[in-house]
């Protein structure tokens, strides 16, 4: 069964306007909208990327709203994003001054990936599935019980 994306993550930046110019300029995201207060300052922003969207904001809109930088490093999730050439991607990424935390690496399940930290530490998981791997065989690899149920 095809699987649809419902789930769109929103990120908190203390530099919305300076986090959707280093999500386009390193990892190829495209802006689709846009809400700005009278300074011009970002209230809402979603980016695209294939079709997929994530959403920003102004850290401090809740108290709960951080971004990673305000919060001593600390994050409790990060955005996995398919791309065409991970390789390809992690170059453009590091050109454009992006931290890689792990550079390109051939996975267990099939996808080669990479991790970068943008400027305010929110981590990014690019992948570019290279092959399909059954069940048993990223057990047999990976020494961890894996089962599809769906």
């Amino acid at each position: 069964m095809p699987i649809r994306q419902t789930i769109i993550p929103a990120l908190s930046y203390d530099d919305p306007n300076g986090a959707i110019a280093f999500l386009e300029a390193a990892f190829g995201f495209e802006t689709h909208l846009l809400v700005t207060d009278g300074d011009g300052r970002v209230q809402h922003g979603e980016v695209s990327i294939d079709g997929a969207l994530v959403m920003l904001g102004p850290a401090g809109w809740a108290d709960w709203a951080k971004s990673p930088r305000s919060a001593g490093g600390a994050n409790t999730q990060s955005v996995h994003v398919e791309v065409a050439d991970v390789d390809a991607h992690c170059a453009r990424a590091r050109a454009a001054g992006a931290r890689i935390v792990a550079e390109p690496t051939d996975q267990f399940y099939g996808d080669r990936t990479y991790r970068a930290a943008d400027p305010e530490g929110h981590h990014w998981v690019f992948a570019q599935h290279v092959r399909d791997v059954p069940a048993d065989e990223m057990s047999a690899n990976s020494g961890l019980k894996v089962e599809y149920r769906s």
